[in-house]
């Protein structure tokens, strides 16, 4: 199965946990059965994306990267890229890929979806963000890539107001989906 293909899949056999994630669903859905680019870049519309919450060890805090464009305190997410087979694959490398921590375990996702306004194409296009967990191992060490102004550690309680709700919501939901693990 292609990317798009496991996106289908990934959407329509996800359950929206409220009204407003089920209406975001069937507009990805849809916007996958317009566009054939709907995983890439290119796409002017808007395209899919992968983010995750990485939380520690012990799930009491989530590393957060510094985003240089948007300004704001952020869980590690990106673009799809060619070489990717399925959006958790998307999520757990720009996971690594930001955070500088191997042996991050995946939690069953996904957990959460969001759009927003993104400026891969003047005046604006559209990030679809299918949204994941993972936990990082105790000894972990995070390292900041080049992709991020900083990179720290937030108790899930106490992200910082210059973030934005569905920081927030992720995190509380990895958190939950880890004691449930």
């Amino acid at each position: 199965m292609n990317l798009h293909g496991d996106a289908r899949a990934v959407l329509e056999g996800w359950t929206a946990p409220s009204a407003d994630e089920e209406l975001l669903r069937e507009e990805f859905l849809e916007h996958l059965r317009a566009h054939d680019d709907a995983m890439w870049r290119e796409c002017v519309p808007g395209h899919l994306t992968a983010t995750t919450a990485v939380l520690s060890h012990d799930g009491t805090r989530v590393l957060l990267t510094l985003h240089p464009k948007a300004g704001m305190w952020l869980p590690m997410g990106g673009h799809c890229e060619r070489s990717d087979t399925s959006l958790g694959q998307v999520a757990l490398r720009e996971a690594v890929e930001e955070s500088g921590i191997t042996g991050l375990v995946p939690l069953e996702g996904p957990l959460a979806l969001d759009r927003h306004k993104v400026w891969c194409h003047p005046p604006h296009s559209w990030h679809l963000d299918v949204e994941y967990g993972a936990v990082a191992p105790p000894e972990a060490e995070a390292v900041i890539s080049d992709e991020s102004l900083d990179l720290r550690w937030f108790p899930i309680e106490e992200i910082p107001e210059l973030s934005d709700e569905a920081t927030r919501r992720l995190a509380r939901r990895a958190r939950a989906r880890l004691a449930t693990a």
